[in-house]
């Protein structure tokens, strides 16, 4: 079970990083304005997801209440960020107009 779920925690961290190096070039491509904005504000929800990330291996070494704080801080990020990429699509559906 630990190997799965060291297995687990680093295809998390590998695809996290995939997806900040994504975030990271998509960001030079797009044009200011509101979109670059919550692009700007995705790259940072992403990075502090990686850093969360990272600390998932370190679990087992760590006292619970970092656990507990760890937990909360990627938790809340991660909804922070769900919650952002939500109102930019509807941002983008009301300038496109549909």
């Amino acid at each position: 079970m630990k190997y799965l779920i060291l297995l687990l925690s680093v295809s998390a961290i590998c695809t996290i990083f995939y997806a900040l190096f994504r975030v990271v070039i998509l960001r030079k491509k797009i044009p200011s304005g509101l979109v670059k904005e919550y692009w700007k504000i995705f790259y940072y929800l992403i990075g502090l997801l990686a850093v969360g990330y990272l600390t998932i291996p370190l679990f087992p070494m760590l006292p619970v209440t970092s656990k507990e704080l760890v937990i909360g801080i990627i938790l809340l990020a991660g909804a922070v960020f769900v919650v952002k990429a939500i109102n930019l699509f509807f941002k983008i559906i009301e300038v496109v107009g549909l």
